[in-house]
Parts: C-alpha cells; sequence; structure tokens
C-alpha cells in the first residue's frame, strides 16, 4: 500500500479538501462540508461506486424485463438476477463483462444477515419466486383478462396492468422490494455500519492516509462512497446530485424525490445529501464521531422515505377501492407491499435493529392479503388503515401526511 498525505487548510476549523472554487461549509465539531460531494487527494478525486452504479443499471434491465413478453424466459431472468462475469445476460455490454450481480447484495448486509443465513437466503428465494410466477402465472395468461384467482391483465386508464390472481403486479413486487432489501439494506445496514466502516485496520489506516492499494482512496472513505452510490450512483451528476432527483433510476434515488416533493417532507433529500457529505468529510478529518452522527442520521431519514411511501401506496390504493377502480388500486397496492416488504431493511438507531422485525413485516402483508381468498380482490380499507397507522406511529409522520404524498 502507498501512503498520501492528506493537506488541509485551517480556517479557524480542520478544512476538508474539496474543489478550489468550493469554500465548504463550517459545521461544529472542526468538521467543514464541502458544497459538492467532491473530495481529492494529490489532485485526484478519491470518490468511487461503480460498483452500485453497476447493479442499480443491472436492476433497470431485470425489471424492464419483467414485461418483456416476446423475449424473457425464466432461466434469462433468473440469470440477469443472478449474473455471471461474461455471460451474455444484458443488453449492455458493460454490464455483461461485469463481475457484479444483484442477487449476491440482496439481504446481504454485515450487520443484518452476516450470520442471518437462514433468512437471507429466503429472501433471496423471494425475489427468485417473483421471476419465477411472472413467468409462469402472468406471462402465459398476457392475454387473459385477470380475475379473483385467475391472473391476467386489468385496465389502469389507459395502461394495462398484468397481475398474478391474487392481484399483485410482480413486477412492483420486485422493484420496490429491492429498494429495501438491496439498495437500503446495502446502504444502512452494511457499508454505514461501524463492522464495515472499522473492519480490520480500516480506521488505523485512514488516520494515516494509507490508501487501498494503488486507489488514491482509503478503505474507509470508500465504504462510505459505495453506501452514497446505492442513493447518488446513476446521477446525471453525482457530485451534486439533487437537480436531477428523482429523475435518475426507478429505485431510491426516485422515490426520494417523490417524498421531497410533498410539502410534508420538503428538505428531507438536502438533509441526506448533507449527511453524506459532512460524514464523508469526518472521515477525512478523521473525526468518527461526527460520522456515526451523519450515518445516523441518513438511516433515520432514509427509513422514513420507505415508511411514508408505503404508507402512501397502501391509502391510494384505498382510495381507488373505494371508487371501484381495481387497476389502479392493484397497481397501488402492488407498489405499497413492495414498500412495507421493504420496512425490515429500515434502520431504528434506538436500538440498531429494524423498524419492523420479519414478523411484523409478515403480519403486515399477511393482513394485506388474506381479507379473503384472493388478496387485493378482497382486502378492504380497514385494514389498509390498520397497516398504515402501525407504520406511522413508528414516526413521526402521520397517516394524513404520507398519503398527500405526490
Amino acid at each position: 500500500m502507498k501512503k498520501l498525505i492528506f493537506t488541509a487548510s485551517l480556517l479557524g476549523a480542520f478544512m476538508v479538501s474539496c474543489s478550489d472554487d468550493d469554500p465548504g461549509t463550517p459545521i461544529d465539531n472542526n468538521v467543514v462540508a464541502p458544497v459538492n460531494y467532491t473530495f481529492e487527494r494529490d489532485g485526484e478525486s478519491t470518490v468511487s461506486f461503480s460498483g452500485q452504479t453497476t447493479r442499480i443499471l443491472m436492476a433497470e434491465e431485470i425489471v424492464d424485463a419483467f414485461k418483456d413478453f416476446d423475449n424473457t424466459t425464466e432461466t434469462s431472468l433468473q440469470a440477469k438476477f443472478a449474473h455471471e462475469e461474461g455471460a451474455n445476460d444484458f443488453e449492455d455490454p458493460a454490464l455483461n463483462a461485469s463481475d457484479k450481480n444483484v442477487r449476491s447484495k440482496t439481504a446481504a448486509s454485515r450487520d443484518f444477515f452476516n450470520t442471518n443465513t437462514t433468512e437471507a437466503t429466503a429472501i433471496k428465494e423471494t425475489f427468485e419466486g417473483y421471476i419465477s410466477d411472472q413467468v409462469n402465472e402472468v406471462f402465459v395468461n398476457q392475454n387473459v383478462a385477470a380475475a379473483p384467482g385467475t391472473a391476467g391483465q386489468i385496465a389502469d386508464g389507459s395502461s394495462a396492468r398484468y397481475v398474478n390472481g391474487k392481484g399483485l403486479e410482480l413486477d412492483q413486487a420486485f422493484a420496490k422490494g429491492l429498494i429495501g432489501a438491496l439498495m437500503t439494506d446495502q446502504m444502512l445496514n452494511n457499508y454505514l455500519g461501524t463492522a464495515v466502516l472499522d473492519e480490520g485496520n480500516n480506521r488505523e489506516n485512514n488516520d494515516n492516509d494509507i490508501t487501498d492499494g494503488e486507489k488514491p482512496y482509503t478503505t474507509m472513505e470508500h465504504k462510505w462512497d459505495e453506501a452514497y452510490g446505492y442513493l447518488f450512483g446513476n446521477s446525471a451528476d453525482a457530485a451534486s446530485p439533487l437537480a436531477t432527483l428523482g429523475a435518475d433510476d426507478s429505485f431510491l434515488n426516485k422515490y426520494l424525490g417523490r417524498v421531497e416533493g410533498d410539502s410534508d417532507f420538503a428538505g428531507i433529500a438536502q438533509d441526506i445529501f448533507d449527511a453524506f457529505k459532512l460524514g464523508r468529510a469526518a472521515i477525512v478529518a478523521k473525526n468518527y464521531e461526527v460520522r456515526d452522527q451523519q450515518a445516523a442520521i441518513i438511516r433515520q431519514k432514509i427509513s422514513e422515505v420507505i415508511a411514508i411511501r408505503a404508507v402512501y401506496y397502501l391509502q391510494s390504493g384505498k382510495t381507488a377501492i373505494e371508487n371501484q377502480d381495481f387497476g389502479g388500486a392493484f397497481h397501488d397496492l402492488s407498489e405499497g407491499y413492495g414498500f412495507v416488504y421493504s420496512l425490515r431493511f429500515t434502520r431504528n438507531n434506538q436500538d440498531d435493529m429494524a423498524y419492523f422485525s420479519r414478523s411484523e413485516v409478515d403480519g403486515f402483508i399477511d393482513a394485506i392479503m388474506n381479507d379473503g381468498a384472493n388478496g387485493f380482490w378482497d382486502v378492504t380499507p380497514e385494514t389498509l388503515d390498520t397497516v398504515s397507522e402501525a407504520i406511522a406511529t413508528k414516526f413521526s409522520f402521520t397517516v394524513a401526511q404520507a398519503a398527500n404524498a405526490d
């Protein structure tokens, strides 16, 4: 490994290196956050999260393939999910050449699943089950009208939705569930955890600016960047990503944008971005107390995003049911189903556990899907209200506030 000396300026506080025209904003604890997510050592950027960008792009292609009735097979879709380096699974040759895949990082965080392999395996199998059921139940009924107990298509305005026999859009369950099981879990319960940040000699090496082999960054810096990448890794300008927030991917970035767009929650995106910047600056400044404070902020607010969107979609589905708009209801409830599933991967700073246990999440899903034998066809507004209230009570928002989000 090589040792690179980091040059800082002292302007009444320890200034973190950023671009020359980026003065930074002074913060308590002698750490300065740069205006943008820009960090350098000896004139070279130390920010790197290419693996996260790759997995986001892979996930985009996987979800698109859920509706490619003409070309997708169960084998091809499972191969995308569990891609092997060099396999011709994706349209993008760069993804085919990658040794990354989505499956290996699903329910794979150090803090939640390192020793909990039984649940981790079950979660992976859940996503594989969505793939199998989409091809074997929904694809074969592409031109069949959906009905209770029968997979097929159902009108949602000018759109056709494709659901299983319980009214669930499996592509939505997969995509929204992945927001929790991949993006949120890796961010909150892996890369922002001290087990990963401080693993081995990471803190000692960071203290002494010893970089990761020939890379320009320390291992600790890189781990923090990887957390950042699961939110902003596909942004048009990853150093200043809020200008295009919500438009850069179909996953966590998109739904942080949706929450930010609601006046009840305006400012949450800036809070998260600021915490990422300050935490990364704290790593450069060797101030691990500030680093961990910022990780806690990110955990709380990302968890809130998941919960807000779960309640939003359950309430939207309730309204559509009351209006007898079953296509719209099933679409909203399918998205809500995925966000409810994602609650398992949130992180409560009070006890370092998920806000909702596996049994609580399973209980929510059981309630939503088992008001009758036919899932969403039978779910009642009362059940959706009960689940929504149970979610909201663990946070500082109300059901009414979440339901008003765009």
